[in-house]
C-alpha cells in the first residue's frame, strides 16, 4: 500500500487497521522498495 511519508497519519491509521484485521499476518515498511513511504502487508 503506497501512502506517503508526509506527517504518517495515514501511515498509522493504515496499520492500526491492518494490525487489527483477523486476515492479516503482517504490515510493515517496504524495506528496499519504498521504506516508511508504503506499508506491505501479508494476507492469509
Amino acid at each position: 500500500l503506497i501512502h506517503g511519508k508526509g506527517t504518517w497519519a495515514l501511515r498509522t491509521a493504515i496499520r492500526e487497521y491492518l494490525n487489527g484485521h483477523p486476515l492479516v499476518l503482517s504490515a510493515e515498511d517496504g524495506e528496499g522498495a519504498g521504506g516508511d513511504g508504503i506499508t506491505v502487508a501479508e494476507l492469509e
